[in-house]
């Protein structure tokens, strides 16, 4: 990597959108957010949330601008919506894009050697899925022609509020009597059954061969959709099968703090940049 990381850097960001794919319904689109320095730059996809059924490409703007201005080439992908393909086309999609913006940071200066996954709420559930299982043949199924060695593999997953146990985060939504909340988790995953397939925790609990990537979990202590306990859990079972994962709770916020301006949201953006750059330095210290 040229460029060491330095989250205290703060450059100019240039903004546009290419096509990654079509689907049979839409064209899927990323944006892009390449900081203006000499580069080249290390390399993030963000993953956007909403309950697998809404939100797209534009849903971590705050976050990803801050991220691309600290000296990070910041990529969001779209990704399809429950309606359209359910449990795992949006996985699916991720992994592809995964793929497909490595092949691609070479031209808008960015540096794949350390590439990095973010994912909010049900993108951090997909985060966590490809972080830990990239050769997944069900989640590699896109093809990349142009690229067909190019992997998913990732050196480090930072999250916010991920759906780290589906099944849980059901429960919770049947407990609080949240209809809407139900229906986006029936409705991604269809057949039912598929909830213990895509479900993180269980992934762990059945001690599947994963990958440990160090993962950082960022949880609003008022959340009431994905709960702290929820997270709590998941982080005690991932350290226990030996990875690394920093679980920070924001006391006094909610499932989408981080996209509302806040002291709150500043310092999630902060954690953010200081989690990659540890990654990055460790790494870079064992390469030496």
């Amino acid at each position: 990597m040229t460029v060491p990381y330095n989250p205290d850097n703060l450059f100019a960001v240039k903004c546009w959108e290419v096509e990654v794919r079509k689907t049979a319904k839409r064209t899927l689109i990323a944006r892009i957010y390449q900081p203006q320095g000499t580069g080249p730059f290390p390399v993030l996809i963000d993953l956007h949330g909403g309950a697998w059924s809404r939100k797209d490409r534009y849903a971590n703007e705050p976050m990803a601008r801050a991220i691309a201005a600290s000296g990070m080439l910041v990529v969001s992908p779209d990704l399809r919506l429950s309606d359209e393909s359910p449990y795992p086309a949006c996985v699916q999609d991720a992994h592809h894009a995964i793929r497909w913006l490595k092949h691609k940071a070479k031209e808008w200066n960015g540096d794949i050697t350390h590439f990095g996954i973010l994912g909010s709420s049900s993108g951090g559930h997909v985060a966590q899925l490809i972080g830990m299982k990239p050769h997944d043949p069900k989640y590699a199924a896109i093809p990349l022609p142009e690229a067909p060695n190019v992997d998913a593999t990732a050196v480090y997953i930072a999250t916010r509020s991920p759906i780290s146990n589906p099944v849980a985060r059901r429960a919770q939504a049947e407990r609080k009597g949240n209809k809407e909340m139900m229906k986006k988790s029936d409705t991604f995953f269809n057949p039912p059954e598929t909830i213990h397939e895509g479900n993180p925790q269980e992934i762990l609990d059945r001690k599947e061969k994963v990958v440990m990537l160090p993962m950082l979990i960022m949880q609003g202590g008022l959340d009431d959709n994905v709960i702290p306990e929820i997270q709590e859990k998941f982080a005690a079972t991932y350290r226990a099968a030996g990875g690394e994962c920093q679980l920070e709770i924001f006391k006094n916020s909610e499932h989408e703090w981080t996209a509302v301006p806040s002291p709150e949201a500043d310092l999630s953006h902060e954690t953010v940049k200081q989690f990659i750059a540890k990654q990055l330095r460790a790494l870079q210290k064992k390469a030496a």
